[in-house]
């Protein structure tokens, strides 16, 4: 019998341009958050984040389908994991991380950086348990 691994995440609705994927994506949860200025949005009031189960046959397909989701005004990432791979998306790019490979995640930080991601968001890190 073969396990199946599921991963968890969060989506923010407002990082879509195209939120219609969200009626193909499993969500278990959702929350609404105000926004302060320490998330860097102030084009934003409120985020609206879904916390996604995503089956491992379907990890590549999801990721895709979030990643030309995301829209292009302003730079975000989703992100979703299990006990071994972290899926980190951003627009056109995804990056499958090992999450025992911190250098993995380094590369992944800086392009983050690069985009102008404060640095504080995208705190990868492997301890984090799911």
């Amino acid at each position: 019998m073969q396990i199946k691994m599921v991963y968890k995440g969060i989506i923010i609705e407002e990082s879509l341009s195209d939120n219609s994927i969200l009626k193909k994506i499993n969500i278990v949860k959702t929350e609404v958050e105000k926004v302060t200025f320490e998330h860097k949005t102030p084009w934003l009031d409120k985020w609206t984040m879904h916390t996604i189960s995503v089956l491992d046959k379907d990890a590549p397909e999801v990721a895709k389908l979030i990643s030309n989701a995301l829209e292009s005004k302003h730079e975000w990432y989703a992100d979703f994991k299990n006990s071994k791979w972290h899926f980190i998306i951003f627009r056109n790019k995804v990056f499958k991380i090992n999450r025992v490979k911190k250098e993995e995640y380094k590369k992944v930080q800086k392009y983050g950086v690069a985009l102008g991601i404060p640095e504080y968001q995208l705190d990868f890190s492997p301890e984090i348990k799911i």
